[in-house]
């Protein structure tokens, strides 16, 4: 979501350049995935929204679980540039590491795209990443174009998940449905039926929409359908100079600039390390209950004022940080954080990486 309590500008920046992922990083994503892994041997799956910041993370564990357990599984790529992914990541997409044929890129819109004439068994549909979501006072004037992308492309993927009788889906969405804040210290999956209307045309409205269209196709058959309802995240890919407040954090701190804090610091939020995203987001392909909705990030809960406090004392214990705001008496709690009681009871999943070692893990990838 957009952060408006950060100050923006040109005072940090780092090269995008494309690189792998981080060996250890891949590796603690196969051993702790391994099982889920193995249950997707010899699958063939249809992704979309590859090529971006889950994306990567996705294909290039899938790769590493490839190589280490020999699972023979094949990744179909949507993508609107083939060429360009080819060149800009080589190691998945082209004659780098991956070389094994494993990935093949589809050039496409998500809403319009041909159908791949092989079968594919399980669909990752994770296009539309938290990029690109709508700024709440910006809705109604460019949310129906949003909309209407999100959902024609959602209803597309069901299409082809029909045609190509796949047996599971994964549906990657935001737990903005629930809202862009909520006044609970967790929110868990069951909020939804209390959760307030969300603006017209707004991407989160967009995505609570596409969910009852993956659901509806679920109840009327196969792919069995499972909901990842997706919070924040830090990892490599993040960028460093957007609306994201971590990797705001991450970009002053790494260029030992002062972090400036526009509103009061008391917004409460969570970052989940990509390696866990990863692991969690395979194990919900492969294991989640059908028709189940998964909230997917950190439990551990952080004003924004302490994130920044923490980013500083992780990287750069000198940094200066300012911020503006007064806390107010009796105000009520501004949270995003998720209850992940569901995920962790039913398929054992877990956060590995605390904050400080995913801003640590992070930095030095950027470094």
């Amino acid at each position: 979501m957009h952060e408006p309590w950060l100050r923006f500008g040109d005072r940090h920046t780092y090269s995008m350049d494309l690189k792998p992922l981080p060996a250890d990083d891949m590796g603690e994503v196969v051993k702790l995935a391994e099982a889920s892994f193995q249950t997707l041997r010899g699958a063939r799956i249809f992704v979309t929204g590859g090529t971006g910041f889950f994306g990567h993370w996705l294909l290039e564990s899938l790769l590493a679980a490839n190589r280490a357990l020999g699972l023979g599984v094949h990744a179909t790529v949507l993508t609107r540039d083939a060429a360009r992914f080819q060149r800009e990541s080589p190691w998945i997409a082209g004659d780098g590491i991956a070389g094994d044929g494993a990935i093949t890129l589809l050039e496409g819109d998500v809403r319009t795209f041909d159908f791949p004439a092989q079968p594919h068994s399980h669909i990752v549909h994770a296009a539309t990443d938290s990029g690109a979501r709508t700024p709440a006072g910006a809705a109604e004037a460019t949310g129906t174009a949003l909309e209407d992308s999100i959902l024609a492309g959602t209803r597309r993927v069901l299409e082809f998940a029909r045609h190509t009788n796949a047996q599971r889906l994964l549906y990657v969405s935001t737990g903005a449905v629930y809202g862009r804040a909520t006044p609970l210290p967790h929110t868990p999956e069951s909020y939804l039926a209390d959760a307030p209307p969300l603006p017209r045309g707004s991407y989160e409205a967009a995505k609570r929409a596409a969910e009852e269209l993956c659901l509806a196709s679920g109840r009327a058959g196969p792919p069995a359908v499972v909901l990842a309802r997706c919070f924040a995240f830090v990892g490599p890919h993040l960028p460093l100079d957007k609306h994201f407040a971590i990797g705001n954090f991450l970009g002053a701190a790494m260029a030992g600039e002062p972090i400036h804090i526009r509103g009061d610091g008391t917004p409460r939020r969570s970052w989940l390390y990509m390696s866990d995203l990863a692991v969690w987001l395979w194990t919900m392909l492969a294991r989640g209950a059908a028709g189940r909705a998964y909230n997917v990030g950190s439990d551990e809960g952080y004003s924004i004022a302490e994130a920044a406090r923490l980013t500083a004392a992780t990287l750069q214990p000198a940094l200066p940080i300012q911020i503006d705001g007064t806390p107010l008496a009796g105000a009520p709690l501004n949270s995003y954080v998720p209850d992940i009681d569901r995920a962790r009871q039913e398929l054992g999943l877990r956060v590995t990486v605390p904050l400080d070692e995913a801003l640590r893990r992070t930095a030095a990838w950027y470094r």
